[in-house]
């Protein structure tokens, strides 16, 4: 058997607004493993090993979510990546699977956010970002506005000032985003906005409004990963899709340089995509539909260009010409994105594995891009890490 890796199962929860249901991260664990193990069709007993990812928890979290589907003795490992845990934890299920440790993994990612801004937990030690903050003060300083707006924000109006980029391209990322997610059930936001009001909407960080920023918020997302001998002993032909290929970058000297646009992660995800791509074959022309990181719609636009949907300093003509949605070159973020499905930062990579598996088997309902056979995932995390996976149909 070769050593193809494939995704089987998915299953995820409703995103939520922190404190707004009554519910704890073992019942949102609960509730996506099922999921997912239904979608697979098989017993939780038949899973070797599982990586969980989550960010806000104590250091046996992950045990006690997987506890929810069975006490079975096996290997279970937290994983913490910031914004890209809920990925981490898929490429580590990934590589047990491709490397024969075992048939048959979970990834498992949740979140159960406060309200309001991203803080910082601990004070009596050097914080992970420091480095960043100090590259992004040096170049533009610091102003009264959420930390991770101002990364983005200044990569955006670095953007702007090279490429000749307007606020409106930004706008019209919100726009669309909030307008796909009309069509998710799972979304935590399902209301279309004019272009208008997401112009007119509180301003976070100049050229970001509210309705151009990701909420916090609360839920669990789940895969099943299975090798193709599992695949084809339990009959799970008609379920599996391929992850084709997968990458997972940190931070080089790049990062670093003079560039605000590097700083969030543009080197990190141009790399990651490159070997994505070369693994799976294919060329960003090929891909059909995207789930990318879009915390804040500035990434949503430099991110185009790192993947190579367009070339470098075009995002804006390419927002323009309608390319990233229905009808278009390619569809970004059908799910609604993190913009208006929501970012509970364990869970984001699992859910939008769920999205293109879904869109890749045509179960994607409202959301089905016709024709859908590449689909393309990207999330990333400050600090850093930019995961990127490639997926199609397995057999």
């Amino acid at each position: 058997m070769s050593s193809k890796v494939y995704v089987v199962g998915v299953g995820m929860t409703k995103f939520e607004k922190p404190g707004s249901k009554e519910w704890d991260y073992p019942d949102m664990a609960e509730e996506a493993g099922k999921k997912a193990l239904a979608d697979a069709g098989i017993p939780f007993e038949k899973v070797e090993q599982a990586a969980v990812g989550y960010c806000y928890g104590d250091s046996t979290c992950g045990q006690r979510a997987v506890y929810t589907l069975g006490l079975t003795g096996i290997p279970i490992y937290n994983v913490n990546n910031n914004c890209a845990t809920g990925s981490t934890a898929l490429f580590m299920g990934k590589q047990f699977v491709e490397a024969g440790i075992a048939d048959c993994v979970l990834a498992l990612g949740f979140e159960k956010m406060a309200r309001g801004s991203l803080g910082t937990n601990f004070t009596d030690r050097t914080n992970p970002m420091d480095k960043h903050a100090k590259a992004m003060i040096d170049k533009r300083g610091f102003e009264k506005a959420p930390p991770a707006a101002q990364f983005f924000g200044n990569a955006g109006r670095e953007h702007m000032e090279k490429y000749g980029t307007k606020p409106e391209h930004f706008a019209k990322i919100g726009w669309k985003n909030h307008k796909h997610s009309v069509n998710n059930p799972y979304s935590q936001f399902q209301d279309e906005y004019s272009l208008e009001d997401i112009q007119n909407a509180p301003m976070v960080f100049d050229p970001l409004t509210k309705l151009q920023c990701c909420p916090t918020s609360d839920g669990a997302g789940a895969a099943i990963l299975a090798s193709e001998r599992f695949v084809v002993e339990n009959g799970l032909q008609a379920k599996a899709v391929e992850i084709a290929g997968m990458a997972m970058t940190t931070d080089t000297s790049s990062t670093f340089s003079d560039s605000s646009i590097k700083l969030v992660g543009y080197d990190m995800t141009k790399d990651a995509a490159q070997k994505v791509y070369e693994q799976a074959g294919v060329g960003p022309e090929d891909v059909d539909v995207v789930e990318l990181h879009d915390c804040f719609a500035a990434n949503e636009l430099i991110t185009y260009e790192a993947l190579g949907l367009c070339p470098e300093g075009e995002a804006g003509e390419f927002i323009d010409s309608g390319a990233q949605t229905y009808g278009g070159q390619v569809v970004v973020n059908p799910s609604g994105g993190l913009i208006s499905k929501g970012h509970p930062l364990g869970a984001t990579g699992l859910a939008q594995c769920s999205e293109l598996t879904w869109q890749i088997r045509g179960d994607a309902e409202k959301r089905q891009v016709d024709g859908a056979k590449i689909a393309l995932q990207h999330n990333l995390g400050l600090g850093g890490a930019a995961v990127v996976a490639a997926y199609r149909k397995g057999f």
